[in-house]
Formats: C-alpha cells, structure tokens, sequence
C-alpha cells in the first residue's frame, strides 16, 4: 500500500515493527501507543497464560484490558486461539489512537495486517510468496468502508503460526483484529487448491466480513464487496 500525499516512516518496538503512513509525523505518540498495547497484553498473559498458547477462543473476560476483550471476541467468532489476532490488534489499537491525533488518512501495517482510514478508495496489493500471483493483484477497497482491517494469513511466508498451505488468505472488514483471526482460521484450512471453495463459503457466511482472497500455488479464489485489479 502506498498513498501519495503522505508520509511513510517506521516505528520498532520489540517484535513490533510497524510501517506506517499518515498526513503528520506521529512518530513519539505512536511509540508510545505500542508500548501501551503490549504492556496491556503482556500483563495479561502474566495472570493468564493460556491466553498465549490457546489455539482454541477463551472464555470472555469483562475485567480484560480493551484490546484482550477485543481479541477475545475476535477469537470467539473465527473459532481460533487469542494470539492469532494479536498483529491486528495492535495495528488497530494504534490506529485508533492516530484518529484523536490526525483527521487525514491512516495507514498501520504490522507484519500483513493493515489498519487503514481511509477517505478515498484505496488500493492493496497482496504478496504472496513464490505464487506466480505474488504481486500482480490488487484489493481495492471503496471509501464507504472507511475503517477497515486488511490481513494477510500465510503458510509459506513469515513466521506465524499456520497449519495451512495458502501462500496467502487475505480478509477485509472493518476491523483489523477480527480480519487477522479470520485470515489464521482460514488460512489454517487450506491444504491445497481444492480447498479454496470451502474457505470462501467461511468468508461468505461471516457477516462481520467485507471480502477475502485466497492464493495457493497458480490459483486464486475471491469473494465479497472488493474489486481485483492487476498491478
């Protein structure tokens, strides 16, 4: 994703390594904004830690700083362990808190996972590892959905946690941790090109879900209110 008119810088903490674009340099905040998250994770995972290793949802917790409810609730509806959405959930978290700071465009990606505010439609294109897809496509999503969560889930690519073999499942809605759950749950499916079908019946049935693609190998499935365009 690059948008022309705003600035694009980096922000690293620990494991957290955000690409970011906005209008102003939001830099200091958005380090801050990281620090809160993880701690706010990280302090959980010290009192509960199933909520690290879960593959599966646990049980919501009303006491959970916002951002674990919120992965909590995201885990619940895709049928995945908390930590799955923990990329997105920041993305957002940090997002989110851009918004009090900036009313231009925002855009926060942290390892495939996007948070984006967008005021114009706005073009994303999907790497997808060795596939001969791998960046010749592109996601274009309308300005109506303004705030939007746009993650990639990949076996064959990065050092997440996937029991699938999709060079990418990448799932749009307007929420960047239920994207990033959704994107492990379907990811996780995907074995071969036969199961492009069954991970596109998940994507139509989740009514949260804008729109989702998925790449293995040559072959590509899509559905939902998104536009692909070549690159």
């Amino acid at each position: 994703m690059s948008r022309k008119g705003l600035l694009r810088y980096e922000v690293i903490h620990k494991e957290t390594d955000l690409h970011i674009q906005t209008a102003i340099n939001l830099k200091e905040h958005i380090s801050d904004y990281i620090i809160q998250a993880r701690t706010q994770i990280e302090s959980y995972i010290a009192k509960n830690p199933n909520f690290l290793t879960s593959f599966v949802p646990l049980a919501f917790d009303p006491f959970a700083p916002k951002i674990v409810q919120e992965m909590l609730v995201a885990s619940e509806k895709a049928n995945v362990g908390p930590m799955a959405a923990v990329a997105g959930a920041i993305a957002e978290f940090v997002g989110k808190k851009c918004r009090d700071l900036t009313d231009g465009e925002i855009f926060i990606e942290n390892g495939g996972d996007i948070y984006a505010f967008i005021k114009e439609n706005a073009n994303f294109v999907i790497y997808a590892g060795k596939s001969p897809i791998s960046n010749k496509i592109a996601i274009e999503i309308s300005k109506n959905y303004s705030e939007t969560g746009v993650c990639t889930s990949s076996g064959t690519v990065g050092h997440s946690k996937s029991f699938g073999k999709a060079d990418a499942v990448t799932i749009i809605s307007g929420s960047a941790t239920l994207s990033d759950a959704f994107a492990t749950f379907v990811g996780n499916m995907i074995k071969s090109d036969n199961d492009i079908e069954k991970g596109l019946e998940i994507i139509k049935n989740a009514p949260e879900i804008i729109g989702g693609v998925i790449i293995i190998g040559s072959k590509m499935g899509a559905y939902g209110e998104i536009k692909i365009l070549p690159v």
